[in-house]
């Protein structure tokens, strides 16, 4: 039996990702108050009825401060008795989500006549601050789609098993901004930097031009092998800890280069070793 709360900011994708489990057969429940979770459980979960053997729960700020803060020790006390249970986390940049509701023209479930929306997201993301802040995954959709959220939600939640940790290396650009789902964030701007390479400009860290540029530097390597020796001294502790999700940014200035090569090399590396390793660039478009 499994449990997966989705919870986050109105805008971020929560609906996106919720209806992307229940198309994947999941039983999903969108919007209870949170001082029932609890009873959900018991009434479903408990039950050891096929129907609910993964049930996907949405949980929202409109619910009492109390009961927000509640729920971090309700998943523990869920866990401890033996329930598969994980809590999901979006957030999207304000920016994005100010833009997502003009765009949209939705109300946001917490507007009110003496409420901006600006003042609205402030306060939704106070009240959900103890849920972001024991996140077992938290997801920064203020790059993706509606088509690699589904993605990500199929291939990081849906097909993880249990026990096994899901590795995400993620590339981007720093003039874009840090994504705000990292557990670890390094810097590569200091390599050298095919861009100012005519020939290759245009191309990305995944083409083989760009590879052989960057593999015949030793401070790639350096770097590289810098990150292997941290990591493979990381994910134990991560594995130990019984933590479900790792996500491992590399940066470059565009996010076109020099990280989403070490990415794909990273991904590579410890795909060997581990069954759930994912790669994402955040700035460059999907290949067929």
């Amino acid at each position: 039996m499994r449990l997966v709360v989705i919870s986050g900011m109105s805008g971020s994708g929560k609906s996106v990702a919720l209806n992307m489990l229940e198309d994947l057969g999941w039983f999903c429940i969108d919007n209870i108050p949170a001082a029932l979770l609890q009873s959900l459980v018991a009434h479903t979960l408990r039950k050891d009825d096929p129907q609910y053997r993964r049930l996907g729960v949405g949980l929202d700020a409109r619910n009492r401060p109390e009961e927000l803060a509640a729920v971090p020790a309700l998943i523990a006390d869920l866990r401890r008795s033996g329930l598969r249970c994980e809590l999901i986390y979006l957030r999207a940049s304000d920016e994005v989500l100010l833009r997502r509701y003009a765009e949209t023209r939705r109300r946001h479930p917490l507007a009110a006549e003496d409420r901006s929306l600006a003042d609205a997201i402030a306060t939704e993301s106070a009240l959900l601050l103890p849920l972001a802040d024991s996140a077992d995954l938290a997801v920064d959709t203020s790059s993706m789609s509606v088509h690699a959220l589904r993605d990500l939600v199929r291939q990081r939640v849906d097909e993880r098993s249990e026990g096994r940790l899901s590795i995400l290396f993620e590339s981007f650009g720093y003039k874009h901004g840090i994504p705000g789902d990292a557990d670890f964030v390094f810097d590569a701007r200091t390599l050298p930097n095919p861009f100012w390479e005519p020939a290759l400009a245009a191309l990305d860290g995944r083409d083989p031009e760009v590879r052989r540029f960057l593999e015949s530097s030793p401070s790639v390597e350096a770097l590289f092998a810098d990150l292997v020796r941290f990591l493979e001294a990381r994910i134990p502790e991560f594995e130990r800890g019984n933590r479900g999700y790792l996500t491992v940014a590399i940066g470059c200035t565009g996010g076109q280069h020099r990280s989403v090569y070490l990415v794909e090399r990273l991904a590579a590396h410890f795909g060997a070793r581990h069954r759930a390793v994912l790669a994402r660039h955040t700035c460059l478009q999907p290949r067929a």
